[in-house]
């Protein structure tokens, strides 16, 4: 993404995952911990791992076929939300990206397949819900429960969202970022990135991290600003500093490292003695 030319303003569409990216935790977990279900990773890696549905969406799968959810209601999501751990100063961060900045003006949306309802009720107040896109679910009239899952953000499915908010906005492609942390991001990622947008993961994980043009781990939201102001605002480490201290923060450690993950096994030549595989991380 390049930077826009002096005196000009650009127009930039942000959008961000919220499980695990504008939270700490789960949403599935703690809807399950509310309800009294066990095993819920163990029913994910389930589905996983025959590949029934998309990465993401399991929650949704379960929400629709799973006896032991077959309890949820409007409320238990809306619970849910509220119990929801997020990262600090996710007000901040949005209030920043609405207001925008000399030679940039953004667009913030939220795009999980989490269950919308769990997503807006977590952000009330601080993201409006015309903002928020996660799965969509019907209820029955006369009992409450679910009765059908109408759009499921996951995979491509948050590819079509994305093509559909810079439809809307008249943005190109090359001016989208996409701020998310896990596997379930892999496919709208990848879309950026071949489009030349601008990816930032928020994990550590190895899939992840090597698709991502930039990753930044950290406990507060308002770290997701330091790659947007630098690559493509164009500010400097300084102003940047100086923007957190506006806040009453203070970046303390602000180390920038590339880790290689590497697999390293000696090769079988016939004089030379096989040796155990070698794992290697350079920082």
């Amino acid at each position: 993404m390049k930077l826009p030319p002096a005196g000009a303003t650009r127009h930039v569409l942000v959008a961000c995952d919220f499980d695990q990216t504008l939270s700490f935790n789960n949403s599935g977990i703690v809807l399950s911990e509310l309800i009294g279900v066990s095993r819920f990773r163990e029913k994910v890696a389930g589905l996983s791992g025959i590949h029934l549905v998309q990465q993401g969406a399991e929650l949704a799968y379960l929400l629709r076929h799973d006896p032991e959810f077959r309890c949820v209601r409007h409320e238990h999501l809306v619970e849910t939300g509220k119990r929801m751990r997020l990262k600090r100063h996710n007000p901040r961060f949005v209030e920043f990206l609405n207001r925008g900045v000399d030679g940039c003006r953004f667009s913030f949306y939220v795009i999980s397949a989490a269950p919308a309802i769990v997503v807006r009720s977590a952000l009330a107040g601080i993201v409006s819900p015309d903002q928020i896109y996660g799965t969509e679910l019907d209820f029955d009239p006369a009992s409450g429960e679910i009765s059908a899952i109408t759009k499921v953000p996951a995979g491509y499915g948050k590819v079509a969202i994305l093509e559909e908010l810079e439809a809307r906005l008249q943005i190109s492609p090359d001016r989208t970022v996409y701020v998310g942390d896990g596997d379930s991001d892999l496919h709208v990622m990848l879309h950026v990135n071949n489009r030349d947008g601008f990816t930032i993961a928020v994990a550590e994980a190895k899939y992840i991290a090597r698709i991502a043009k930039r990753t930044v781990i950290s406990d507060t939201a308002l770290s997701v600003l330091v790659p947007i102001l630098e690559d493509i605002v164009g500010w400097e480490p300084a102003r940047i500093r100086g923007l957190f201290e506006s806040y009453g923060l203070v970046l303390q450690e602000w180390d920038k490292a590339r880790t290689d993950w590497l697999t390293v096994h000696e090769n079988p030549e016939p004089d030379v003695a096989r040796a155990a595989p070698i794992e290697v991380r350079a920082d």
